[in-house]
């Protein structure tokens, strides 16, 4: 707020004034600020490694992402990348996809995998392969490097799996082979044919290798879906940023009807929902009337009892009656509720219509959510490469794998130096095996608590995003109220002095406020997982105490945003403390809870309606446009093999466009109403302490003030 030019005697708060203001909340501050090195720290740029601190990032120096993307062998070693044992192979077969393929009895679970050049193409055994050079040449490209004498019995190839069972025709999906699965005309075939020899000179059906490869055709059938739905986004998506910018007009034409159409739409409704009461009402005492006299309409309900069937309780008068009692009741709770809240609904439908004023002042707001929207992704991005860094940091391990009983089963061992070990002495079948991921050093112990910082980090810093977007918003929005002379007192550029004045002072005060909603959604977080864990668990008094406390976290996490958020908004008028600010903006909004009641639907009902409005609208559009049936534009519309794919692209981009116009209004209108109360508590109209509300507010509640010109 600024005095009035030539009275500087008129003072409200004053949002843009950066001498009222000094830095609050240092200590969350700096707290931030060591949080956010730390951060840095365990993914970015420095690290503790091996008990020795060092400028080598512990997640970036010890993860490898290619352990995600890319497959390894049995050995743990990777397929097809340069600089590696297996280089080029570029994709993994896996033994075992065979339900027939040997595994180890030491290790069951563990089917054994190597890196070939290409995938099989034929059905082939090892049987029939061993009896025929060319075969036996062709069939050593899927066996492991340790398959060298071509002379060994088939049995002990087996036994020690040097080479697998058989072989299917398989295609590489993901550098990965995968049975060749197909369905033509509602016949199963496996690489074009629907029976294999088993190498006993019987011929099977494909069908018994659908259970072991049932997973497999799921995948090759997404990746068909998928490569289908790029193709529709590639001759498509011009004709979806043309509806995402349809959405965007149409989202900020409703924001500007709505300084001259949120009065009438609001009333249409209520008007709407008294008559459709109404005519419930006349309904129902017509069927009562109709009932009258006829058999079996008059039982209770008590002598009824209960029926599955619903419809025979439409049979009795009773049941009328209770409708109509019911929806007499509404009615005139509804009605009494217009009498009683008139005032304070037409000074909702007024705060609506001022903020539609406001947002028209401060037009570079409505594309501030493009700035907070760049901020949580790079906060999304970091979080993810760390996450995936951290769980990839884990070193291969190998273990001791035997089919006959040998001491040291189980136990870790190094392939390098294996074979010259005193475990292949003691236990000639003895293997060394490629088991998982893991380590024993001091930072692979503490992963799972480096894991649990990221995502405690995420929410913290997503949540500061937030909270920065939300008070930029705010301080722009007061800046309009409090100008006495509106639009001719409000600083130059609102938007950016209150992003300003909220990194610069209002820095502690964010990470305050985050970092209480961040712990609570970190406990929600853990309770989600303790409960997917737990879902196997037959302790019935556990998962009642688990399902209380989520509901109680959820109740808390949604109280702490309203909090939150109002408080942002006291801390962008008045720049006091977060404490200070939370404590002042409750028992504000306490002091007017009916007012905060009635604004809040009001408003939810016009978002509500907008929301539907645009995402209803251009829709409907994409619908009759991508499946031609526009006329004018039939012969333009692309050829689609799934014509949902860009109308749901639409429809949600729609959503989220209208949800982002949508919420710097919301964020509006509640600046302007907290402006407002504070307004009324504070000034009384003199020439001293005169009020900064607009001269439509005045008139409706019957305000002026006294001895100054209207504004």
């Amino acid at each position: 707020g600024f005095p009035k030019p030539g009275s500087p005697q008129i003072r409200g708060p004053q949002p843009s004034c950066p001498r009222c203001r000094g830095c609050t909340d240092v200590v969350c501050c700096v707290l931030l600020v060591l949080a956010i090195l730390g951060y840095v720290v365990v993914g970015g740029w420095g690290g503790f490694d091996h008990g020795v601190i060092t400028l080598c990032p512990p997640a970036w120096t010890h993860g490898d992402p290619r352990k995600v993307i890319h497959p390894t062998d049995s050995r743990g070693q990777f397929c097809g990348q340069q600089g590696t044992p297996n280089d080029p192979g570029p994709a993994p077969r896996r033994r075992g996809v065979h339900p027939n393929s040997p595994r180890s009895p030491a290790a069951p679970h563990l089917p054994v995998q190597i890196c070939v050049s290409k995938c099989p193409d034929r059905y082939l055994t090892y049987l029939t392969a061993h009896g025929n050079a060319a075969s036996l040449e062709y069939y050593r490209n899927f066996c492991t490097p340790e398959f060298k004498d071509s002379r060994k019995a088939p049995i002990e190839v087996l036994k020690d799996k040097e080479c697998p069972a058989m072989l299917i025709p398989s295609t590489p999906l993901a550098r990965r082979c995968f049975p060749a699965i197909q369905a033509k005309k509602g016949v199963i075939m496996v690489g074009n044919e629907t029976t294999y020899d088993d190498g006993r000179g019987r011929r099977r059906n494909v069908t018994e290798l659908l259970e072991g490869a049932k997973k497999a055709n799921v995948v090759l059938e997404t990746r068909q879906l998928a490569m289908k739905i790029f193709e529709d986004y590639t001759v498509s998506w011009y004709w979806i940023i043309i509806g995402l910018v349809i959405a965007m007009v149409a989202s900020l034409i409703f924001i500007v009807l709505l300084r001259f159409l949120a009065g009438i739409m609001v009333w249409v409704m209520i008007v709407m929902v008294i008559l459709v009461l109404g005519y419930g009402i006349f309904h129902c005492y017509m069927e009562y009337a109709k009932l009258k006299g006829e058999a079996g309409s008059d039982v209770s309900l008590t002598d009824l009892g209960f029926q599955t069937d619903l419809r025979v309780y439409l049979h009795l008068r009773q049941t009328w009656l209770a409708f109509l009692i019911i929806l007499c009741v509404l009615e005139l709770v509804i009605v009494l509720l217009l009498i009683f809240l008139r005032k304070r609904i037409l000074i909702a439908i007024a705060l609506i219509k001022e903020a539609s004023r406001a947002v028209g002042h401060v037009m570079s707001s409505l594309l501030f959510p493009l700035c907070t929207f760049f901020l949580l992704c790079l906060c999304i991005a970091y979080w993810a490469s760390t996450a995936v860094f951290l769980s990839t940091s884990n070193e291969a391990v190998y273990k001791v794998f035997n089919e006959s009983a040998c001491s040291f089963s189980g136990q870790t061992c190094k392939p390098e130096t294996f074979n010259t070990s005193n475990v292949t002495k003691l236990c000639p079948d003895a293997q060394c095996l490629f088991a998982f991921y893991g380590g024993e050093t001091a930072y692979h112990k503490y992963l799972i608590v480096l894991q649990f910082f990221n995502v405690f980090m995420f929410f913290w810093l997503a949540n500061f995003v937030i909270a920065l977007g939300q008070v930029t918003l705010a301080g722009a929005f007061a800046s309009y109220y409090w100008a006495f002379k509106k639009p001719d007192d409000m600083p130059a550029f609102p938007l950016f002095s209150a992003f300003g004045r909220a990194l610069r002072y209002h820095t502690g005060s964010l990470a305050f406020g985050s970092l209480v909603l961040a712990i609570v959604q970190v406990i929600r977080v853990t309770l989600e997982y303790l409960d997917h864990r737990l879902k196997a668990a037959e302790n019935k008094f556990a998962k009642f105490l688990l399902s209380c406390l989520k509901c109680c976290f959820w109740c808390l996490e949604k109280f702490i945003k309203f909090l939150n958020r109002n408080a942002y908004i006291m801390i962008a008028i008045y720049g006091t403390n977060f404490c200070t600010s939370a404590r002042n903006a409750f028992f504000l909004l306490m002091r007017n809870i009916i007012r905060v009641a009635v604004l809040d639907k009001v408003t939810d009902f016009l978002f509500f309606l907008g929301k539907l409005l645009i995402v209803g609208s251009v829709g409907i559009l994409a619908f009759f446009f991508f499946t031609q049936r526009i006329k004018l534009v039939q012969d333009t519309a692309p050829p689609l093999n799934y014509y949902w794919v860009p109308i749901l692209t639409v429809i949600v981009g729609s959503y989220l466009i209208a949800h982002g116009f949508f919420s710097v209004y919301g964020m509006c209108v509640d600046t302007l109403f907290l402006c407002f109360l504070e307004d009324l508590e504070r000034n009384d109209g003199s020439a001293e302490k005169p009020y900064f509300m607009s001269q439509n507010l005045r008139k409706l509640l019957k305000k002026t003030n006294k001895g100054q010109p209207e504004a």
